[in-house]
């Protein structure tokens, strides 16, 4: 296993890749779409700019893990006039990051969450520390979407899938899909979900973006252990997004994203699980809770972290990195 971080842009300065180095990371992963030279122009990557950013990044002895794709909107997801243009670039873009031999690819859909159903909140932690809340809301103003309406994203979301898996498996390049943040019942992949998925595209290339905080919000350290085991020996596992919670929505209808070692999972037994199941990409420790200057700068009332990615003022990444390594030489020493 090696240990990634996400970040929200392509314009990544020479400090921000020696610091990465500094603290050990191996990969990095890019967690917006629309943040590639070209998708802006014409709707994917460019990959001559692409392959300069890989070698650049080669350069330091990192290498790109995971990519993803130009977003699917709510314009696709509710069949508007002239969406059908986004197939055309989620292909082109497919085709170009199989091309630069990228690992993983990830692609987001709207309407995947259901906002309505929560109310996020800023929650303070030890010394100030400063993280993400979640609560279900207690009167909804509008309701979760119908069996019916769900049916319909999910004859959408096969459309878009239909057409990437081919293209995955031409290009071998992963596939992978995030659990639905937050995971409310119901929500196209929360636990049963995750499961249509895999049971629809039996391909090797498809599988998950495994995220051990949004499945912990859903359930906790038994749930996570359980789905590791179920999506890990099939070798459906392509990145663990690696991070802990307070509560889940199944035992307090809230949770807070916490530091790995002060929320109610339990991480090393969590990592030895992937190990189980021969587990060996990625672990990334993301959604970071703001500390040092990050912390002080950080606006009132709702909730905020780093949850776009690296941050080089918030010291958090540099507490969360070391702590993923040292887990992972503990684990490597412990099981021989």
């Amino acid at each position: 296993m090696k240990v990634s971080i996400t970040v929200q842009t392509c314009d990544l300065s020479d400090k921000d890749l020696q610091q990465m180095v500094q603290l050990g990371v191996d990969c990095v992963d890019f967690g917006k779409g629309g943040s590639f030279p070209g998708v802006q122009e014409q709707g994917y990557p460019d990959l001559d700019k692409l392959l300069q950013l890989k070698r650049r990044i080669r350069s330091w002895g990192m290498d790109i893990n995971r990519v993803t794709l130009p977003d699917v909107t709510e314009d696709f997801m509710q069949n508007r006039p002239g969406s059908e243009k986004q197939l055309e670039n989620i292909a082109q873009a497919m085709k170009v990051f199989g091309e630069a031999k990228i690992p993983i690819a990830r692609q987001r859909l709207a309407g995947d969450v259901f906002d309505q159903l929560s109310e996020s909140y800023k929650a303070v932690h030890r010394g100030g520390m400063v993280s993400r809340g979640e609560t279900v809301r207690r009167s909804v103003a509008q309701e979760p979407p119908s069996l019916e309406q769900l049916d319909r994203w999910w004859e959408k979301f096969n459309e878009v899938y239909s057409l990437l898996v081919p293209i995955a498996d031409e290009y071998d390049i992963k596939l992978g899909m995030h659990p639905s943040d937050t995971p409310h019942p119901n929500t196209p992949f929360g636990g049963l979900g995750l499961h249509r998925l895999i049971d629809a595209y039996p391909s090797k290339n498809v599988g998950l973006i495994y995220c051990v905080g949004s499945r912990g919000e859903a359930g906790g350290t038994p749930l996570v252990l359980d789905e590791i085991h179920q999506f890990g020996r099939k070798g459906r596992i392509f990145l663990c997004h690696f991070r802990n919670v307070r509560g889940s929505l199944a035992t307090a209808g809230a949770f807070e994203e916490a530091m790995l070692d002060d929320g109610d999972m339990n991480m090393p037994r969590i990592l030895l699980e992937l190990k189980k199941v021969r587990f060996d990409g990625c672990i990334n420790p993301d959604h970071i809770a703001l500390m040092g200057d990050a912390q002080a700068s950080a606006s009132s009332g709702k909730w905020a972290h780093s949850i776009g990615g690296w941050k080089s003022d918030n010291i958090g990444w540099a507490y969360s990195i070391g702590y993923v390594k040292a887990l992972l030489a503990a684990m490597d020493e412990f099981t021989g």
